[in-house]
């Protein structure tokens, strides 16, 4: 069985990977993408794969872009975080669905179905189907915080935050003047309510929105220096394979 891999966080790609060829080391995957515009490319050189993983938010849009631009020849699974309603939704339209971190029973049940069915009649209906299900339930991002300030509250606005940092288990705001506020979120959290148009998570520990940034700086072994105002008080460096996913959100 050829697979291709669409998802934009490397380790959630090669954790597939790695689950996948433990499972059946006939399985081979083709490829580990990260984005809309490399995917189009990609299904559009090559022989289309057996199956598809693709997460559902990219970082360069929504994984139903490429299916508008290709006429998908195979089956795909779903692999992201959305509500119990979708999850609904996926599962009526007989697509598949996995909810991260991909445990390895559900994967293999996943592949028992691919199996039984390989090549479904009605697969570009449910697409279509299971698109506007998710555009009608787009996220209203969170627009701003309350948090508690002595005996009182104070409000913090989204857009005004320069960005995020989690240190020793503690998540803070951080605002242009410089001011930090607590949080009650992991970055993941985080991750999940801000606009990703806006804010981009460019390592485990700085989650930051594009206004706060004042120049990028090539790194050695393709890494990148992001410079930030306020300034961040350690260098944030970017992974090599992060950057590029970073050039594309910039980039648009």
């Amino acid at each position: 069985m050829k697979v291709l891999i669409i998802e934009d966080e490397l380790h959630n790609a090669k954790r597939l990977k790695a689950i996948l060829e433990d499972i059946d080391p006939e399985i081979e995957v083709l490829a580990m993408l990260e984005g809309v515009t490399e995917s189009i490319n990609w299904l559009k050189e090559q022989d289309h794969p057996d199956l598809i993983f693709t997460d559902v938010r990219l970082t360069d849009g929504l994984c139903f872009e490429i299916f508008s631009e290709i006429k998908l020849k195979c089956p795909v699974i779903f692999t992201s975080a959305f509500d119990e309603y979708a999850l609904r939704a996926f599962k009526v339209n007989s697509i598949d669905y996995l909810l991260k971190p991909i445990k390895k029973e559900e994967l293999i049940k996943s592949l028992h179905k691919f199996k039984t069915n390989p090549h479904p009649s009605y697969l570009g209906q449910m697409l279509d189907d299971v698109a506007a299900i998710l555009k009608q339930q787009q996220k209203n991002y969170r627009t701003r915080f309350l948090v508690p300030v002595r005996d009182s509250f104070y409000t913090v606005m989204i857009k005004e935050v320069a960005y995020f940092y989690t240190e020793y288990r503690t998540t803070r705001a951080v605002m242009p003047d410089n001011q930090h506020h607590i949080l009650s979120f992991t970055m993941e959290e985080l991750e999940e309510q801000l606009d990703p148009e806006v804010f981009f998570r460019v390592s485990r520990q700085y989650l930051i929105n594009n206004k706060s940034i004042t120049r990028i700086n090539n790194y050695f072994n393709g890494k990148l220096h992001i410079v930030l105002n306020p300034e961040p008080a350690e260098k944030i460096i970017m992974s090599r394979d992060r950057s590029r996913t970073f050039k594309q959100w910039l980039d648009r």
